[in-house]
Parts: C-alpha cells; structure tokens; sequence
C-alpha cells in the first residue's frame, strides 16, 4: 500500500491563517516520505488560542497553564484493545494535534524566526507525536528533534550583531 493521507483542518483563531491547511498538508507528505510510511491516515490538526488549549492542558494533563502544542495519538497501544484491520478506502486516524497560535506568535518573537517557522515545528513536533516519537528522555530527545531538523531544515537564528 502506499502512502495516502487526509488532514482534517480547523481554524478557529483567524482566518487569515487558513492557508495553513495546505502547509500542513505538504509538510505531513514530506514527513511520510522521509519515515517511509504506508498506508492511509487521517490527522486533525486546530488553530485554537491560549485560553482554549489551558483548558485542554488541565483537563487531561492536570497543568492548569496554556502550552503550544498538545497532541492526541489514537494509535497508542492500549492492552486488550482489537487490532483495525486497514482497507485501502478507509483511513485510520492518527489523532489530533492542538495549536495555540497566540503561544505560537510569542514564541517565533523569543526564538527569533516567523510565525510560518514556529506554526510548522509545532505541527510537525505534534505529528512525530502522532507517529509513535516522544522525548521522555534523552536518547529518545535526540532522536525526535534530530528528525524535527532532518524534516524542516535547521534553524536559522537571525544575527544579532549590532
């Protein structure tokens, strides 16, 4: 089977960031190739604000502060639960992926690159949850960021000679 994906998109903090489902979008195929995965996926991915994901953050991670991204994986293996078997029509989903933009925008200020720049990292750093990679500890770290830099590029601070 090849590699198919749908992503499910939604804006909910402006819609002069709708654009960003075609990013995604790109960024979710170039990350499929360079892991070589097969099969037909579905990732949801929502643009919410700060207030919206603190909500989230201390419903399910009992931290009552926001955070940038927070990811749902649907395909974490839970003991005694029946295996889906995939056809070639019907996507399994990967889970969900929680954005808050307005975190995102002070963040690219404080790191020093654009909004683009941190909105993709995010999302990608949310997928690479999706897909099974975590940095609970170092090696694990290592090896989640390195492919972070593999898939998007290095970073490129701005110079800050004066």
């Amino acid at each position: 089977m090849k590699m198919k994906f749908d992503l499910d998109f939604y804006n909910g903090y402006t819609d002069s960031l709708n654009n960003y489902a075609g990013i995604f979008k790109r960024l979710t195929a170039k990350t499929f190739k360079h892991l070589n995965i097969t099969g037909y996926y579905l990732v949801e991915v929502n643009l919410i604000d700060s207030a919206e994901i603190q909500d989230v953050n201390k419903e399910y991670r009992g931290i009552d502060a926001p955070t940038d991204v927070i990811s749902f994986a649907y395909r974490d293996k839970v003991v005694g639960e029946v295996n889906i078997i995939q056809d070639n029509d019907t996507p399994i989903l990967l889970g969900s992926i929680l954005i808050a933009v307005d975190v995102a925008m002070n963040q690219a200020e404080q790191y020093n690159h654009d909004l683009r720049r941190e909105l993709k990292f995010l999302y990608l750093h949310g997928l690479l949850h999706l897909l099974g990679y975590d940095h609970n500890n170092e090696e694990e770290e290592k090896k989640m960021f390195g492919l972070q830099d593999e898939i998007l590029g290095k970073r490129k601070e701005k110079n800050n000679e004066q």
